[in-house]
This record gives C-alpha cells, structure tokens and sequence, in this order.
C-alpha cells in the first residue's frame, strides 16, 4: 500500500505546536540510552522504520535490515528497528533484546527500547500511522518508508524482505 500524506499536521496533533523548521519532533527511547528523534534522522535521508520482535519467525530479516543500513546509510538512508511485544514474540528487557541482536545478527543500526505498536498503548508514531493512514502491523517485521519531507511513502507487511527490489527501488529513488 503507498500513500503520500505529511506528517506536519499528524506531529502537531501528537507532539505540540509545529516548530518553523518543520514537524515537531517524535522521539523513541534508544535501546543504548538516550534519544531517537525522527525529525532527525530523516533530515540526511529517508527513513524505514521496522517493528521487530526476537523470537519471531521472521526475525531473520534482521541481515536484510542490517544490509540496508550496510549499503544506504552513508547515502542518508537510516534503517530504525522498534523491538515490540504486541505479538508476545519479543525478550523481556531491552539489555536482552540487544544482546540477541548484536550476538546473532551483528546489528550496528539504530534501535529503539521494546515499543507498543499497535492500540491504545502504542507510540505516537503508529497511532499516527493507524489513526490517519489505516497502516497499522498486523504481526511483527512491518515496514514502513517515511521520506526527508516527513510524508508517508509506502508500507510493507511483514512476508515481504527489506531487501525486496520494491523497498530497495523506493529507498533508491528517495536518496539524496
């Protein structure tokens, strides 16, 4: 599904009054401390925000994100990977969650701490998403592309690789 809204006005519902330079921030707790503000890191680039989950049969997607990140990030593309629990598939802290990761899957790429996606809990990010788009996941491994602008590009569900040609062709098109 590819839809092409901006966020501005859904970051201002969600976050306060819009800042002149653009949307107001939306920040994730990052797994190694700190924040992850996505006004940010769309700022060099577009930007594929993944739900995650450790024991999910789909977690060996974690390669494809790790070789997107690999590839694109000097290019400005930023790979996110948001550990949740909504599908009862994740670990139980964020310490454990990126062990796994960098034990079995040697990820270097940003992470945010264990996120609700989906629901009244969910981060401002997919309430958006759910609420003004219908883009909801629907189980773990959903991808969505957010572009420099803050618009909305495409989603992806979960069956389908990051490395699928479609992804890599819209990050592509979306470099700077």
């Amino acid at each position: 599904m590819t839809v092409r809204p901006h966020l501005a006005l859904a970051f201002a519902c969600l976050a306060g009054p819009a800042l002149a330079a653009g949307p107001p921030p939306v920040t994730f707790d990052s797994i190694d401390g700190g924040q992850i503000r996505l006004d940010e890191l769309r700022t060099a680039g577009p930007v594929l925000v993944v739900n995650t989950a450790s024991l999910c049969g789909f977690t060996p997607q974690y390669d494809d994100l790790q070789a997107l990140w690999d590839r694109y990030r000097d290019a400005g593309l930023t790979v996110l990977a948001v550990p949740s629990n909504d599908f009862k598939q994740e670990l139980d802290d964020a310490g454990a969650v990126r062990d796994f990761c960098a034990t079995n899957f040697d990820l270097t790429l940003p992470m945010t701490t264990i996120t609700p996606v989906t629901g009244a809990e969910a981060h401002p990010f997919y309430r958006w998403l759910a609420e003004e788009h219908g883009v909801e996941p629907r189980w773990n491994f959903h991808k969505v592309l957010i572009d420099r602008d803050g618009d909305l590009v495409a989603s992806w569900s979960s069956p389908v690789r990051p490395t699928d040609r479609e992804i890599v062709g819209r990050i592509e098109a979306l470099l700077p």
